[in-house]
């Protein structure tokens, strides 16, 4: 038994929750957003645009291997693409990365809106943190009507 199941289990599915909520704002001509979850599965914005992107695994493991390194955030180019990939982590769980690619963006038209760039990575991690804690208070909740019909039960 693997006891890092639960815990990826639980990014994947908070990834997924994450993903549709982002994706769900962002406008159609705008950037493409990936999510890499820690096992490696991707969430993907505009899965038609990513295909034109043709991003490859190693090119991805690269620029994870950089954010594990310390730096943070990553940017680069990529075709006619500005990529800027960052963690994606909440203050209970470590989901993985997040990936924004930039259509007709340079790295220096990229380094230049950073600041817009950093201010959308945040918004995404203020995002995961409040996807996160609405699923944990609706865990809780469930618990504690578990106990109140267990209680109703057992003084029947």
């Amino acid at each position: 038994m693997d006891i890092c199941e639960p815990r990826l289990s639980r990014s994947s599915l908070l990834n997924e929750q994450i993903a549709g909520e982002i994706f769900d704002i962002l406008p159609e001509d705008g950037p493409i957003v990936i999510i890499v979850g820690r096992d490696g599965k991707y969430h993907v914005s505009d899965s038609e645009k990513f295909s034109v992107l043709n991003i490859s695994e190693p090119f991805v493991k690269g620029l994870c291997a950089k954010i594990d390194d310390g730096t943070e955030p990553v940017v680069t180019q990529l075709n006619d693409f500005g990529i800027v990939a960052s963690q994606l982590a909440t203050d209970e769980t470590n989901c993985g990365y997040v990936i924004i690619a930039l259509p007709q963006y340079n790295s220096e038209s990229t380094l230049i809106n950073i600041g817009l760039i950093e201010m959308l990575l945040n918004q995404i991690g203020l995002i995961a943190r409040l996807v996160e804690t609405k699923g944990l208070a609706y865990e809780l909740q469930m618990k504690q009507l578990g106990i109140y019909s267990q209680s109703d039960v057992a003084s029947s």
